[in-house]
């Protein structure tokens, strides 16, 4: 057994050692350094990452940002789901090496990463239509966005590109996309008008 996996272990122990209890992220740090140290003479490396890895592998329920839960119920129920090298290559090429977002390429410098749309939490699986590809900034950006006000900020920059080079169909495609949008009231804090002239 290796030492993270030795880690991930002892703070496993904890969770399960007190099941359905939403157990604070310092709760668990503080528990599992002391333990860690004490049994072993050595410091406990990187307890955040073993803590997400858990998660990632279905063995803990996210309740919020710095709490988590285990549940009997649904632990091992989420298999660890992540696009295979070969799966990565035919989402980018698919979406041209280019952030779907902004189109920031891979020649330009920019690292490109494979997302999944439906995020892993919720079910999304591992799937070439579940991918997508999005560049450093847009992968943290989504992270901190529902999918639906990522949708909806990157049909306003097509727009407004698609407008600058003066193609119409497009810009109708879009408005008529964003006008989903207000009549469904999805994401009204971000606002979209129509230009005059248009």
């Amino acid at each position: 057994m290796t030492r993270r996996t030795s880690q991930s272990a002892l703070i496993l122990s904890y969770y399960r050692a007190r099941p359905r209890r939403e157990i604070p992220h310092a709760e668990i740090v503080d528990w599992a350094t002391a333990t860690w140290e004490e049994r072993t003479g050595r410091k406990l490396r990187d307890p955040d990452r073993a803590i997400r890895k858990l998660h990632q592998e279905g063995q803990l329920v996210k309740i919020s940002k710095g709490l988590y839960m285990y549940d009997p119920a649904v632990a091992h129920s989420a298999k660890p789901d992540e696009f295979s090298p070969d799966l990565k290559e035919a989402i980018k090429k698919r979406d041209g090496y280019r952030c779907v977002i902004c189109g920031a390429s891979g020649e330009e410098g920019n690292e490109l990463h494979v997302d999944h749309i439906k995020p892993k939490d919720k079910g999304g699986a591992a799937t070439f239509e579940n991918g997508q590809t999005l560049c450093s900034m847009h992968n943290m950006r989504k992270k901190n966005l529902g999918q639906t006000e990522t949708g909806k900020k990157m049909f306003m920059r097509l727009y407004d590109a698609a407008s600058q080079s003066g193609d119409n169909d497009l810009c109708q495609f879009i408005e008529d996309v964003l006008l989903v949008y207000e009549r469904h009231d999805i994401n009204s804090h971000i606002r979209w008008e129509k230009p005059n002239g248009r």
